[in-house]
This record gives structure tokens, C-alpha cells and sequence, in this order.
């Protein structure tokens, strides 16, 4: 879990998807109760880290049910992350991350 967070490329889970979520939820709030308002500036620089991992872990999700990376911009469309499981064995973007239908050979064409 939590392999490669930087990268666009692979699928993962919705665990992992979640508990991002969660992690950068705590660091947002975070921040901003310790924040001034005169020091603001400095400490939104400090969230582009944290928001670039989110952006890859969320198109990451996104592979995982078969679709692009650009559907996270469908207003509600995390919450079909979040709540429904992935594509059965691999598809175009990679290996299920949970090992299932990975090994099943495809049918031979007629």
C-alpha cells in the first residue's frame, strides 16, 4: 500500500484511495487551524505536495475502474471511487491491485 504515490501510472484499491482522502482531509485542517491570516501564502505553498498526491492517487482510482484519469473532474465522481470496487483481473492500465482474475487466461477467439 501507499507504492509509488507520485506516479499517474497502476491501480489502486479503494482503501488506499480512501485513507488518502482521510490523510490529506487532516493535513488541510491542520494547517489551516495553526495558520495565521497574515501567513497564509507561505503555508498554501506547503499543500502542493500534499495535493499533487491526492491528483495522482484519485487517477490511480480512476484506472482501477477502467476509466481515464480526466473522469475525477465529473463533479461526484469520487464518491463512485470511494464506494464502488474496480474493474475484475486486469484491463488496460494494469493488474487488479487485489490479485483477482490477474492469472485467469482469456477465452481463445474463435
Amino acid at each position: 500500500m501507499f507504492n509509488a504515490i507520485f506516479s499517474f501510472k497502476g491501480r489502486i484499491r479503494r482503501t488506499e484511495y480512501v485513507l488518502t482522502q482521510i490523510f490529506y482531509g487532516i493535513f488541510l485542517y491542520s494547517i489551516e487551524a495553526i495558520s495565521k491570516p497574515e501567513g497564509r501564502e507561505f503555508l498554501a505553498l506547503l499543500l502542493l505536495i500534499p495535493m499533487y498526491i491526492l491528483i495522482a492517487q484519485t487517477a490511480k482510482r480512476c484506472h482501477d475502474r477502467g476509466s481515464s484519469g480526466w473522469f475525477m473532474l465529473i463533479p461526484f465522481y469520487g464518491l463512485v471511487l470511494s464506494f464502488f470496487p474496480g474493474d475484475y483481473g486486469p484491463n488496460e492500465y494494469g493488474n487488479n491491485p487485489k490479485g483477482y482474475g490477474n492469472d485467469e487466461k482469456e477465452p481463445a477467439e474463435n
